[in-house]
C-alpha cells in the first residue's frame, strides 16, 4: 500500500458523539493506497509540497492519482439503510482534507454499517426499530470525515520503509520532518500523558 507516494497500510480512528443527550460511536477503517505526493495535507499543512525526497515518481509531471482506498465506518447510532448511504458518501470529504482529488485512475470504495436495531434481522414476524431523524445526523456527518481524515494519517504515520520484489522501494513518511512542519505552521499539539 502507497499513500501519497509514502509507504502506508491500514489505518483506524473514531470519534464520540452525542445526540439527543445519548453518547454514541462512529469508527473508521481505512486501507489507503492512492494520491500523489503534491497534494498531501496533513492538518491543512501542505505536508507534500515540502517532503520531497524518495518520491515514487521521479518526474512529478508522470504523477498520477491511482490507486484505491477503501474505507469502512462503524457506528452504533440506530440509522437506517438510506441514512448508512449518507454516512458512506462522507469519507470522501476526509480524503479531500488529505488532498486527494480521486483521480480518474482511483477506485475508491466507501460503505457503512450500524450495530443498532440487531434483534430486527432475526424471524419472520414484524420487528420494531429505532433510528434518529434526518436533522441529528450532522454530529455522525462530522465525526465521519474527521474519523477518515485522522485514520489514514494512522496509517502513514505507522507505516515503516518497506522494500519489495525486484528491488522496488517506497519510504514512509519521515517522522521528525512531519512533527517540524506541523510545528512551522502552529499546528503540532503535544502528545497528553498516558493516564
Amino acid at each position: 500500500m502507497i499513500c501519497h507516494e509514502f509507504k502506508c497500510g491500514i489505518g483506524t480512528a473514531s470519534r464520540r458523539v452525542t445526540v439527543g443527550g445519548v453518547a454514541y460511536l462512529v469508527g473508521v477503517l481505512v486501507q489507503a493506497n492512492y494520491g500523489i505526493r503534491d497534494t498531501l495535507r496533513i492538518a491543512g499543512v501542505p505536508v507534500g509540497q515540502q517532503l520531497r525526497d524518495h518520491r515514487i515518481y521521479a518526474d512529478p509531471a508522470l504523477a498520477r492519482d491511482s490507486g484505491s482506498i477503501i474505507v469502512v465506518v462503524a457506528t452504533d447510532a440506530p440509522l437506517l439503510p438510506h441514512q448508512l448511504k449518507r454516512i458512506a458518501s462522507r469519507p470522501a470529504l476526509g480524503l479531500g482534507r488529505m488532498g486527494s482529488f480521486a483521480g480518474n485512475g482511483s477506485g475508491d470504495f466507501f460503505v457503512a454499517f450500524s450495530t443498532a436495531n440487531a434483534q430486527a434481522s432475526g424471524g419472520a414476524a414484524p420487528a420494531t426499530v429505532t433510528m434518529l431523524g434526518n436533522d441529528a445526523l450532522d454530529p455522525l456527518f462530522e465525526a465521519t470525515v474527521q474519523a477518515t481524515e485522522e485514520s489514514i494519517v494512522n496509517a502513514l504515520v505507522a507505516a515503516r520503509d518497506m522494500q519489495g520484489r525486484d528491488g522496488h522501494y517506497v519510504n514512509a513518511l519521515p517522522h521528525a520532518e512531519l512533527v517540524s512542519l506541523l510545528k512551522q505552521y502552529g499546528r503540532f499539539v503535544k502528545p497528553a500523558a498516558p493516564r
